[in-house]
C-alpha cells in the first residue's frame, strides 16, 4: 500500500526562539503584550464534545472555525489549544480522538475546507503542544456534516493505531500514533455506484459513489472487547454518509470490511457511539446537516444476535417528520441509560431525549428545563439548535453537556429527570469564544468599543471582560452586523449595516454611542442589505455600499438616499475624519483611488493609479482597503495585501509605498505614542520576512512585533487600537472572536 508522509515539523505553544527571531528583522525590540479575549460567551458552532474515559474532568471541545479547546475543571474555563495556527486551513477542526489508554494524548484533524491544507496535528501533553503532519486527504471542518462525527478513532487496545475517515479519499491508517498515514484500499471507495438495497449489500463487493454533499466516512468505532493491552482491535465499525449501505464492519483489524447486516436505509448516519455492553446506537437524517435535517431516526444494533430495533424517541403521526437526530451518547456507569438529541426541529424547539431502559421508553427533558443565562444575557434570547454533541459524564451519571450553534450547555441534575424532576442549565462557555467578528470601531468618546458579528448581530462593549448585560445591540436585529462607522468629530453618532434577523431593515443609526439603535427611515431602492458605510466627520451625510450595488449616499439621516456620481458598484467609501465634505474610496479591479469634496454627491480619479499599477490587488484574509488617519485630514493609507502597504498625505493625489512591509492584511490606528503626534499603527501582515502583528509610533518608518508565534488567532481580518489607551489594540479573527492585547506590564 502507497505510505504518505510528508515534511513534518513540530508546533509548540511557547516560541522563545520566534520572539528572538523579530529581534533580527526588526529594528526595534519586540514588546511582550497581554492577549485576552473581548468576553462575549460563544457565538459559534461547537460541533463536538471528547470526554476522555480515564481522567475525571478531561473534556475537549472542536468548532467548525475557531479551533479546539481543553476544559480546565478547576478555573472552570475553556483553554485554547489552537491560536499558534495563522490563517484558516487548520482553524477547522473535521474531528478529534483521545488515547483511552493514555490520558494526555490528543489528536485534531485539522483542515477547514476542501480547498485549504489539511493536517494531523497530535499532542502529548493535553493540547499544550504539537507535532504537525499534512497529510493528503481533504476535510472540511466548515463544511456540511461537520458535527457528525467521530472520523478519527484511537485504537484502545494499541495506541500507534489511528484510522480516520475522510470526506473524499476514503479510509486511512496509521501505526506510530499519527506520524504517517495509509489507505485502505480495502475499504469500499467513492468511484462506483451504491448498492440500493439489503439484497444487493448482501453479496456486494463493489464500490459506491460518495452522495453530491460528499461527507464521506463520518465516524469509525471500535469495539470494545476484553482483551490484552498491545493487542490490536480486531473488530472496527465505519459509517458513511449515503442514504445506501452505510455501516461496515472488520473483523480482522481493518484489512477487509463488509456491510452489517440488516442494517436501515433510506437515511444517512451521523453518530454512532458503542455502549459498554457492546451495543451499537445510531442517529439518522436524510441530510447530513447542519443547514437542515428531516426523517430523523434512532437505532440500536446488538452484534451479538445481529438484532437492529427502532428505537425512535419522537416520531410524527403520518411518519413525516420535519427533523432528524444528531448526538447520542451512552452513561459509562449505567450503560441502559443513555440521550440523544433531535435535529433541525426549529418548531416548537430542539429537545434532548433521556432513556434509562436502551431506548425502550423516553422522556423529554428540555420542556421544563431551568436556564441560567447570567454568563452571557444575549442567550436568553436563544433556543438551543444544532445540537450537535452530547456527552455524559463518564464519571458522574448526574453531569451532562450538550452543544449548539452558539455555545456549551450544562447540567449536573441529569438523573433528576427520572423522577419528574426539571433539570438544571448553564451556559458552560467561559473562554470558549467562537465568534467571528465583522467589524470593529473604538470611538474616542462612550464605550471603548463596539463590535459586529456574523450570526449573533453585535455589542457595545462597556466592560470588555463580560457578557454585556443587555444583551445584542438595542433595536433593529441583524443577524450579520456587516459595517461600523462613527462621526469623527461626534462620536456619538454611529451608522452600521446588516444582514438577515428579524424585520427588513438593513440600516441603522445610533445618536448615543450605541445605546440605542433605530433603522433609517428609508433605504435605497432594491436594497439587498448588507454591506459597507461610512459617516462623514459631523455625522450629517451617510455613504452606503450595500452588497453588489454603487454607492448611495443620505444627507437627511438615511430617509433618502442618492448614487455617488463615478463611483462603480461594490467599492467601498472611507469618510475624511476632520473634513466633513471629504470622502475616498479604492477600486482594487484597476487599482484607482477616488475622491469626494462635495459630501460624496460626485467621486472623481485622483491619478494615483500609476503608483499602484505594478502591485496586485488581492486582500488575503484580510479586509484591507483604504484607511484614513484620525485627525489628519487628506491622510491615507492602503493595505494590499500582496502589494504591501502605501501612504498618502494628499488626500490620495501621491501614494508611497513603505518598503519595510511586504503584506499588509489589516491596518488600524490607536493613541499616539507619549511624545509624538502621529496616531500609533497597528499592522496584521509580514515585516522583514517575519508574520505577524506589528505597531509602528513614526508613521510607519519602523514596526515592532507585538504578538509571538503562540498567538497567532487563526487569520486577523481586521484591527483598530484605541484612540484612549496608548498600546491597546483590538484583533477581529476569523473564528476566536474579538482578542485585545495591552503591552505587558
Amino acid at each position: 500500500m502507497p505510505r504518505h508522509h510528508e515534511d513534518e515539523f513540530e508546533m509548540k505553544t511557547a516560541f522563545a526562539i520566534g520572539a528572538l527571531s523579530v529581534l533580527v528583522f526588526i529594528a526595534a525590540p519586540a514588546q511582550p503584550y497581554l492577549w485576552r479575549n473581548v468576553v462575549i460567551g460563544g457565538g459559534g458552532f461547537v460541533t463536538g464534545l471528547l470526554a476522555h474515559p480515564g481522567a475525571r474532568g478531561l473534556l475537549y471541545a472542536r468548532t467548525d472555525v475557531g479551533g479546539a479547546y481543553r476544559w480546565d475543571a478547576a478555573s472552570r474555563k475553556w483553554v485554547p489549544l489552537t491560536d499558534w495556527v495563522r490563517g484558516i486551513d487548520f482553524t477547522g477542526i473535521e474531528s478529534f480522538a483521545v488515547d483511552p489508554s493514555d490520558t494526555n494524548r490528543i489528536y485534531l484533524a485539522a483542515g477547514i475546507y476542501r480547498q485549504t491544507r489539511a493536517a494531523i496535528l497530535r499532542s502529548t501533553d493535553r493540547g499544550q503542544t504539537w507535532q504537525v503532519t499534512q497529510v493528503p486527504f481533504k476535510m472540511g471542518g466548515n463544511e456540511l456534516g461537520r458535527f457528525n462525527g467521530e472520523r478519527l478513532a484511537v485504537d484502545p487496545e494499541d495506541g500507534k493505531i489511528l484510522f480516520f475517515g475522510s470526506r473524499h479519499d476514503g479510509l486511512w491508517k496509521s501505526a506510530d500514533y499519527g506520524a504517517t498515514w495509509f489507505r485502505v484500499d480495502a475499504f469500499p471507495q467513492p468511484t462506483a455506484k451504491a448498492p440500493s438495497s439489503d439484497a444487493d449489500a448482501d453479496g456486494w463487493r463493489g464500490r459506491f459513489n460518495f452522495p453530491p454533499q460528499e461527507v464521506g466516512i463520518v465516524f469509525v468505532q471500535f469495539a470494545p472487547r476484553d482483551g490484552r493491552d498491545g493487542i490490536p482491535t480486531l473488530t472496527i465499525y465505519a459509517g458513511v454518509s449515503t442514504t445506501s449501505t452505510n455501516l461496515f464492519r472488520s473483523d480482522d483489524g481493518g484489512l477487509h470490511w463488509s456491510p452489517v447486516p440488516g442494517q436501515p436505509l433510506g437515511l444517512r448516519p451521523n453518530h454512532a457511539v458503542l455502549s459498554p455492553d457492546g451495543t451499537i446506537y445510531l442517529t439518522y437524517g436524510k441530510q447530513a446537516g447542519p443547514n437542515t435535517m428531516t426523517d430523523g431516526k434512532v437505532w440500536k444494533f446488538n452484534p451479538q444476535n445481529n438484532l437492529w430495533t427502532d428505537i425512535t424517541p419522537l416520531k410524527s403521526p403520518d411518519g413525516d417528520q420535519p427533523f432528524g437526530y444528531g448526538a447520542i451518547s451512552v452513561d459509562a456507569e449505567n450503560p441502559p441509560a443513555i440521550v440523544v438529541t433531535t435535529f433541525a426541529r426549529w418548531h416548537p424547539h430542539d429537545d434532548i431525549f433521556r432513556s434509562t431502559n436502551g431506548g425502550a421508553s423516553w422522556m423529554p427533558l428540555l420542556q421544563n428545563a431551568v436556564w441560567d443565562y447570567s454568563f452571557a444575557p444575549y442567550t436568553r434570547n436563544r433556543t438551543p439548535h444544532w445540537m450537535g454533541s452530547v456527552q455524559i459524564d463518564p464519571f458522574d451519571s448526574n453531569h451532562v453537556w450538550f452543544t449548539t450553534g452558539y455555545g456549551v450547555w450544562e447540567s449536573k441534575d441529569l438523573t433528576d429527570a427520572d423522577a419528574g424532576k426539571p433539570t438544571h442549565w448553564d451556559f458552560c462557555d467561559n473562554g470558549l469564544e467562537e465568534t467571528v467578528p465583522l467589524a470593529l470601531i473604538s470611538p474616542p468618546a462612550g464605550a471603548h468599543l463596539l463590535s459586529g458579528l456574523g450570526d449573533i448581530d453585535g455589542f457595545r462593549h462597556d466592560d470588555l471582560d463580560a457578557s454585556p448585560a443587555g444583551g445584542t445591540f438595542a433595536g433593529p436585529h441583524f443577524g450579520n452586523t456587516e459595517d461600523l462607522a462613527f462621526a469623527a468629530q461626534n462620536p456619538a453618532i454611529i451608522v452600521r449595516t446588516g444582514l438577515g434577523g428579524n424585520g427588513s431593515a438593513h440600516g441603522a443609526i445610533s445618536r448615543d454611542g450605541g445605546t440605542h439603535w433605530s433603522a433609517f427611515p428609508g433605504e435605497p431602492p432594491d436594497s439587498r442589505g448588507g454591506g459597507t458605510i461610512a459617516v462623514s466627520a459631523d455625522g450629517k451625510t451617510i455613504v452606503w455600499t450595500l452588497r453588489g450595488d454603487a454607492p448611495q449616499y443620505s444627507d437627511d439621516g438615511g430617509a433618502n438616499w442618492s448614487a455617488c456620481a463615478g463611483l462603480s458598484p461594490g467599492l467601498r467609501v472611507v469618510a475624511d475624519p476632520m473634513n466633513p465634505l471629504r470622502f475616498y474610496g479604492f477600486n482594487s479591479r484597476d487599482d484607482k483611488i477616488f475622491a469626494s469634496t462635495n459630501g460624496a454627491e460626485s467621486f472623481s480619479e485622483t491619478g494615483a493609479a500609476v503608483a499602484l499599477e505594478n502591485d496586485p490587488p488581492g486582500y488575503g484574509f484580510g479586509t484591507g482597503g483604504l484607511a484614513a488617519t484620525p485627525g489628519r485630514e487628506g491622510d491615507l493609507w492602503l493595505a494590499m495585501r500582496d502589494g504591501g502597504l502605501f501612504h498618502s498625505a494628499d488626500g490620495g493625489v501621491n501614494f508611497t509605498k513603505l518598503r519595510n512591509v511586504e503584506i499588509a492584511d489589516a491596518i488600524g490606528f490607536g493613541r499616539a505614542a507619549d511624545g509624538t503626534d502621529f496616531p500609533a499603527l497597528y499592522l496584521s501582515g509580514k515585516v522583514g520576512g517575519v508574520a505577524g502583528t506589528f505597531r509602528s509610533t513614526d508613521a510607519g518608518a519602523s514596526w515592532m512585533r507585538i504578538n509571538d508565534d503562540a498567538h497567532q488567532f487563526g487569520a486577523i481580518t481586521r484591527l483598530t487600537g484605541d484612540p484612549r489607551i496608548f498600546g491597546r489594540v483590538y484583533l477581529a479573527t476569523s473564528g476566536r472572536g474579538v482578542i485585545y492585547g495591552d503591552p505587558a506590564k
